[in-house]
C-alpha cells in the first residue's frame, strides 16, 4: 500500500499534452497518483510532482532529486535522460552512467523507485533516426533496474501508443488518452488492479489520402518543428520559466480530469 508518491522528470512526467482546465497539465503521473490514492483511506495519501518540461538529466538531478530524497516517499517515478538522448552527439552510455548514480541516490531514500524506458520512435518523423540510440539507452535502464530492484515502466513495449491518437499535435508529447494509457500501464507495473486495459484496441480510423498526410506534415513542421529547432539553436528550453506543480491533492486532480473529460 503506497501512501506517498513523488514524480521526478521532464515534460513527459509534467504531463505536457494533457491540459487541465486552468492551462496546467495533468499527465500520466497525476493520473497514477489518483489510482494509488483510491487504495488508501481518504486524506491518507501524499503526492508531489517535481517534473519540469525541457530539463536535461543533470538539471533534474540537481533540482529535483534532492527534494525527492528529502521527502523520502514510498514511491518515486524517475524518468530522465530523454532530452539528453535527443541532442546530437550525446553518448547513451555516458547518460546511463549518470542516470544510475541518481537511481542509487533515490533508492537509498525511497521505498520503491520506478524507472521508465523511452518510446519506440519508429513512426515519429525526425526522431525515428534516433531509434537505435534510444534502444541502447533503454537497455541500460533495464540493467540498472535489475541492479537496484526497480520496477520498469516499459514504454517501448506499450503498443497502443504507436497509434497517432496517443500523441498530441506536436508529435513529441502524449495526448490525454496517451497519458491515460501510460498511467494504466504504470499501475499494472506496480501490481494494481487497474480499471481498463492500456492495450485496448483503438476504434478504426477512416483511411487518409496522401495529400491529407502531406498537409498535416507541413502544418506540424510550421507550428511545432521549426519553433523546437529554433529553441535548440538559441540554447533555450521550454521549461526555463516553468515551476513544478508541487504537492497536489487527489481531489484536485480528479476535479481537473473530470472537467476536461
Amino acid at each position: 500500500m503506497i501512501g506517498s508518491y513523488v514524480a521526478v522528470g521532464d515534460s513527459f512526467t509534467e504531463g505536457v499534452g494533457d491540459p487541465g482546465p486552468d492551462g496546467a497539465f495533468v499527465g500520466w503521473a497525476d493520473r497514477l497518483a489518483v489510482l494509488l490514492a483510491d487504495l488508501r483511506p481518504e486524506g491518507d495519501f501524499q503526492y508531489t510532482n517535481l517534473a519540469v518540461r525541457g530539463k536535461l538529466l543533470d538539471q533534474i538531478v540537481a533540482d529535483q532529486v534532492p527534494r525527492a530524497v528529502e521527502l523520502a516517499p514510498d514511491l518515486v517515478s524517475f524518468c530522465a535522460g530523454g532530452n539528453d538522448i535527443l541532442r546530437p552527439g550525446t553518448d547513451p552510455d555516458d547518460v546511463a552512467e549518470r542516470f544510475e548514480k541518481a537511481v542509487a541516490r533515490l533508492a537509498s531514500a525511497a521505498g520503491t523507485v520506478m524507472v521508465t524506458t523511452g518510446f519506440d520512435t519508429r513512426g515519429v518523423p525526425v526522431l525515428k533516426h534516433l531509434r537505435g540510440k534510444i534502444a541502447t539507452y533503454n537497455g541500460h535502464v533495464r540493467a540498472i533496474a535489475d541492479r537496484y530492484g526497480c520496477p520498469v515502466l516499459d514504454l517501448w513495449s506499450l503498443k497502443s501508443v504507436q497509434d497517432r491518437r496517443a500523441w498530441s499535435d506536436d508529435r513529441l508529447h502524449l495526448s490525454p488518452e496517451g497519458h491515460t494509457r501510460v498511467a494504466l500501464r504504470a499501475g499494472q507495473v506496480l501490481g494494481l488492479d487497474v480499471p481498463a486495459d492500456p492495450e485496448q484496441p483503438w476504434p478504426p480510423l477512416p483511411p487518409r489520402g496522401t495529400l491529407a498526410v502531406r498537409r498535416d506534415d507541413v502544418q506540424w513542421a510550421r507550428e511545432h518543428l521549426v519553433p523546437w529547432i529554433g529553441r535548440r539553436l538559441r540554447g533555450e528550453s521550454s521549461g526555463d520559466h516553468v515551476r513544478p506543480k508541487g504537492t497536489l491533492s487527489p481531489e484536485e486532480i480528479r476535479t481537473r480530469i473530470a472537467s476536461v473529460a
